[in-house]
């Protein structure tokens, strides 16, 4: 026969293993009981709890008992989970054993262990799981001192997250009358624009003049374009021939877009780099630079990376030339 039995000597050890046994006891216990966290904290009036005792265990035979109380202590299962912990094997083998002395021993021994793992249960509001525990100190000794501190301490708890809740409620309404004031404060904006709208219908005659002078300032500048470009064409015809070749548009085989930096796309930075390059006669890309960069020094390494993979068509002398790259995390 398989039983606890703790010495009067090995007392102290057992309590100085108190808190590294328990905190393993709470990481076995959390799954179980986190499932109850989210209910609990929702609906602080818990429900009657079960037996102390789940009945399959109540129903096992004796040895089947001695065996699986002794593995759960083994494992650190003291009073979780539910159903298959030491608590319940030892309360259920002093129901059909009541005078068995070292069941007794093993009981008061595992009591200061639940004591406190109720306590921890009412701190995350775990209020069925230490409704749980509760029972099973009851239980075990329904005279213990601790026992009306734990009831209060969980009707307290449960009290406190019933105001909380009811904070939140009345948070919520506050956020709702805050948001009906910010409608109305959008139907004032809106009549105010409509307001602003009729004063720009007054100012429609200045408005039309001004067209007017701008519609003169551009038939100017499109008059000293064209001089412009005649004298372009002018100039052109007068360039020896290697020149003539070396203006006509590049045709690329291979323009490979830039790498994204990893950093401005999860920032979700956009911008652009303006680079300045030489066509050689080749083809091939020489002399890259930054001209200008908004925002500065983010894209302009992956910009002239690019650029010098660039390849052209061969030309028949060198040209420079100007791109414009642009960045944007969603292209």
């Amino acid at each position: 026969m398989m039983t606890l039995t703790i010495p009067p000597k090995s007392r102290l050890v057992a309590c100085m293993m108190l808190a590294a046994a328990l905190g393993a006891c709470s990481k076995q216990e959390e799954p179980a009981a986190g499932a109850n966290t989210a209910a609990s904290s929702t609906r602080p009036e818990a429900s009657a709890p079960p037996p102390a005792v789940a009945p399959k265990v109540q129903g096992m035979a004796l040895d089947d008992l001695r065996e699986l109380a002794t593995n759960a202590l083994r494992e650190n299962r003291m009073y979780a989970p539910a159903g298959d912990n030491a608590m319940e094997y030892y309360l259920a083998l002093r129901d059909k054993l009541p005078d068995d002395a070292t069941v007794a021993s093993a009981l008061t021994d595992l009591m200061p262990y639940t004591v406190i793992a109720t306590e921890q249960a009412v701190t995350r509001e775990q209020f069925d799981e230490a409704q749980r525990l509760a029972a099973l100190i009851e239980k075990a000794d329904p005279n213990t001192p601790a026992l009306p501190r734990i009831r209060q301490s969980i009707t307290a708890a449960q009290q406190a997250v019933a105001q909380r809740s009811e904070a939140e409620a009345a948070r919520a309404r506050a956020e709702a009358q805050a948001r009906a004031q910010a409608d109305q404060q959008r139907l004032a904006q809106q009549q105010a624009a409509e307001a602003e709208a009729a004063r720009r219908l007054a100012a429609e005659q200045e408005a039309a003049r001004q067209a007017a002078e701008r519609q003169a300032a551009e038939r100017r500048e499109a008059e000293q374009r064209e001089a412009a470009a005649r004298q372009a064409s002018a100039q052109q015809q007068s360039r020896p021939a290697a020149q003539q070749a070396a203006a006509r548009p590049l045709r690329p085989i291979s323009m490979p877009a830039p790498r994204y930096p990893a950093d401005a796309l999860r920032a979700g930075t956009s911008g652009d780099v303006l680079v300045e390059f030489t066509v050689g006669t080749s083809g091939e890309v020489t002399d890259v630079r930054v001209l200008r960069a908004n925002p500065p020094r983010i894209f302009d390494r992956e910009a002239v990376n690019a650029v010098r993979r660039w390849k052209f068509e061969p030309i028949d002398a060198p040209v420079t030339t100007r791109r414009t790259l642009a960045f944007a995390p969603n292209e």
